[in-house]
């Protein structure tokens, strides 16, 4: 039995919690609260020295971390990674993209708003991060404008990643209005079988 270590509110997190439910693959689920530092103590240091979420701990044997990292074991041999040698990398392309180019400029915005409020001292970086967040959206844009998902016009594991955080863009403060084929990108997303929602509620 797969189990997930992770926190409700985090994207990355969810891309994992969404790939599990569309494969259909049972597993046990622990919340750790990383606003209260459960992720910093020595027990689950053991299991990630790292202190972040998620990780999975395959079979009570080895511990995985990085989110898009479980993405690539629990797609492989699945039609979520192609096996084609440049399908595969293109999604690899994406992942990367994701965590240099999108990850730190649309889910850090939406983690100071979130969770550290607009009166935090880290207010001052989001002129600059969201910049970059809406540099990011017009990659995906541009993209977008000419198939409907990242790799091989299928669904993957590339779009997976940039789902996680790119659908909760509007709690970064970025508006995704002037993104047409990013926000048409994002319904087909949502419909895709197995879809659930990130947040109780949604």
């Amino acid at each position: 039995m797969l189990t997930l270590y992770d926190y409700l509110d985090s994207g990355n997190g969810y891309k994992c919690r969404l790939l599990l439910a569309q494969r259909g693959i049972t597993y046990t689920y622990v919340e750790c609260n990383i606003m209260q530092g459960e992720t910093r103590t020595p027990q689950f240091l053991e299991k990630n020295p790292n202190g972040r979420i998620p990780a999975l701990q395959i079979d009570d044997g080895p511990v995985l971390a990085e989110s898009n990292a479980i993405l690539c074991w629990l797609a492989d041999g699945t039609d979520f990674w192609p096996s084609e040698r440049l399908a595969k990398a293109q999604v690899l392309q994406w992942l990367f993209f994701e965590q240099y180019s999108h990850e730190p400029y649309v889910a850090t915005p939406r983690f100071i708003l979130r969770h550290l409020g607009r009166d935090h001292p880290r207010m001052a970086e989001l002129p600059e991060r969201l910049k970059k967040g809406r540099d990011a959206l017009q990659v995906m844009e541009s993209h977008l404008q000419k198939q409907d998902f990242f790799v091989s016009n299928r669904y993957t594991i590339a779009d997976i990643a940039l789902y996680a955080y790119t659908h909760r863009a509007h709690e970064a403060d970025l508006d995704l209005t002037p993104y047409p084929a990013v926000r048409a990108w994002l319904t087909r997303v949502a419909a895709q079988p197995g879809h659930v929602k990130m947040l109780p509620g949604d």
